[in-house]
């Protein structure tokens, strides 16, 4: 098992490619972490609740949060893209959104207070059925 380690920590060491690609990957972990404790926020990150049934209904809400704004961004973005005034623009957001992450919360009032009501014609709404219709490869 040794060989391949030492193996392995010199071609890193020599391959800046694969440096890069690992520096990436660490960066989009530690963006996750941000992003958990943003969320979870209340009580320093800390389980309050002894009971085991509690703990699992507070990480599934979390868990729910954290998707629905993952899902909100994936939506804008793409709403973005399906809006764009030409193909040059289309090509540019697409080649910025790749760059980056939908992990993103600062535009999110996680301190706030949350209305769930069907939205009306003033708010905003996605295309959906443009944004099923769009293809990234």
């Amino acid at each position: 098992m040794n060989g391949y380690k030492s193996i392995y920590i010199l071609t890193y060491i020599e391959n800046l490619t694969l440096r890069q690609q690992i520096d990436r990957q660490l960066n989009k972990i530690e963006l996750s972490n941000k992003f958990s404790k943003a969320v979870f926020f209340a009580n320093s990150q800390e389980f309050k609740v002894g009971a085991k049934e509690d703990q699992i209904l507070i990480v599934a809400c979390k868990s729910f949060i954290q998707n629905c704004i993952v899902l909100w961004n994936y939506l804008f973005l793409s709403n973005e893209v399906i809006n764009a005034k030409n193909e040059k623009s289309k090509k540019y957001l697409i080649a910025i959104i790749k760059q980056n992450s939908v992990i993103s919360w600062r535009h999110i009032n996680l301190h706030g207070e949350y209305d769930f009501t069907v939205a009306n014609d003033k708010h905003f709404k996605f295309n959906l059925e443009k944004i099923n219709k769009l293809k990234v490869a």
